[in-house]
């Protein structure tokens, strides 16, 4: 398809990296304060001084980086789940009852999505490694398939991620202080009273409305992915059998045994879910305010991770393999903080959110929330980052116009995900492991984004 092909182009050739897209868009925002923001008294190069100064301050916001400290435990745990032996059973599995393309491309889409919807990071790695082992499945025994569609579909819990229980705005939100912290300083006083101390879960991730599109996505990218399946050419596999990369067994002796106990790391990993129970159980007491925080997710992937890889040996190795995923996420987000504090000290984020209120209303304010995020999704592919930069502006335009706060986190969350379809960043660890090319996958994902704009823009719209 030619429009996937020129869109492979664009990125290849006119795209940089995240990061020194991170560093442009810094540089861009430095420039765009010291000009527009600069009050009558000062001198341009005094009032540089002072954006730099604020630069400075919100790379190492202590709150912030706590953040991203959570998002990279998000992605780390969720993988090193997908490499516990009882996660690679249940996907040798689920493989087994494939005997065409289109049962594997419903298979992978909806279990995907599905533990995607738990969690981005397990998500992107288990709809990875599932529509790898469905390859090596039908290549073992006979079974013609197009591989690439089904890649296609390993993907696609990326466009549901941040609606759901790991994603970044409606977990923060829900965290106790996180929205006076983020707005402190940038709004009002009047308008500051009008902000919550969280957003509960049950109001955005379990809402009836976000569940309402959870399940109609579930239904339509399948449905949608069936009928590609039919027109879909077998390809040619070569695929030799993945295995998750495990250090050598070498001679157990002295404290070595305590790695390898089973006893020991699954006593601890149960009293990490006791901890846990006991903790948070309030946060689920009530159908009516679930509040599903960063921590909280964490603390239960943690417990369950070392449960079920079973001794410390196996989990360390596995945390090994997964954390090198997270250096964009560690090397990236203070850039983006750094920005956030640009745009908060100078009074940026008063004046872009001023031209939303004046273009947008109450109907239509989501919808350029939605469209937005997706296009800032391009340049910033983080949910993280993105709400760190975008979030103080999509409150406080929320608030001008009357929006409901819930909506207008969930319309940022809507537009971040949907563009992952088009943003070959994240496909990265999917192509690894299926030794797909984004040129392969973009035909069908892009056709998957157009639907999931659908969806989206008109439960916006009408819910």
């Amino acid at each position: 398809m030619r429009i996937t092909k020129a869109i492979e182009t664009i990125f290849k050739k006119y795209l940089p990296s995240p990061f020194t897209i991170a560093v442009l868009l810094t540089l861009l925002t430095i420039v765009l304060a010291t000009f527009f923001t600069r009050p009558e008294s000062a001198s341009t190069f005094d009032h540089l001084v002072q954006v730099l100064s604020f630069w400075e301050d919100g790379i190492w916001n202590s709150g912030l980086l706590v953040f991203a400290y959570q998002m990279m435990l998000i992605l780390v745990l969720g993988h090193v789940l997908v490499l516990s032996k009882p996660m690679n059973s249940l996907i040798v599995m689920l493989t087994k009852s494939v005997t065409n393309t289109t049962n594997a491309v419903v298979l992978v889409s909806v279990t995907t999505m599905i533990v995607a919807f738990f969690n981005w990071g397990l998500g992107l790695i288990f709809g990875a490694i599932l529509a790898r082992k469905v390859g090596e499945h039908a290549q073992e025994n006979g079974i013609p398939i197009n591989y690439p569609l089904v890649g296609a579909a390993g993907y696609v819990g990326l466009m549901i991620w941040h609606g759901g229980i790991s994603g970044s705005a409606p977990s923060k939100v829900a965290e106790q202080g996180h929205l006076h912290e983020m707005m402190n300083g940038v709004l009002s006083v009047d308008q500051f009273g009008e902000i919550p101390e969280v957003i509960t879960s049950s109001s955005t991730i379990f809402s009836w409305w976000n569940l309402l599109l959870f399940g109609i996505l579930l239904v339509l990218i399948p449905l949608t992915l069936t009928l590609l399946s039919k027109k879909a050419v077998p390809t040619k596999l070569n695929l030799p059998k993945y295995q998750f990369n495990k250090k050598e067994k070498q001679d157990i002796e002295g404290a070595d045994k305590l790695d390898h106990s089973s006893v020991f790391a699954i006593a601890f990993g149960i009293l990490l879910l006791i901890v846990f129970f006991i903790q948070y159980a309030k946060n689920l007491s009530s159908l009516s305010a679930i509040k599903i925080s960063p921590n909280m997710l964490n603390f239960f992937m943690l417990g369950l991770a070392i449960v079920l890889h079973g001794n410390f040996k196996s989990f360390l190795n596995a945390v090994e393999e997964a954390i090198k995923g997270t250096s964009g996420i560690l090397i990236q987000f203070p850039l983006y903080f750094g920005i956030m504090g640009i745009m908060k000290s100078s009074g940026m984020v008063g004046m872009i959110s001023d031209s939303f209120v004046a273009v947008a209303n109450e109907t239509t304010l989501p919808i350029y929330t939605f469209f937005s995020a997706g296009l800032v999704n391009i340049f910033v592919p983080s949910g993280g980052g993105q709400w760190a930069m975008q979030g103080p502006i999509v409150v406080q335009s929320a608030i001008e116009l009357g929006v409901p706060l819930q909506k207008a986190v969930m319309a940022l969350s809507y537009g971040d995900q949907i563009t992952n379809m088009l943003q070959p960043f994240w496909a990265l660890p999917l192509l690894g492991i299926t030794r797909l090319k984004a040129k392969e996958i973009l035909p069908y994902t892009i056709i998957l984004m157009l639907v999931g704009i659908l969806v989206y823009v008109l439960g916006l719209l009408l819910l």
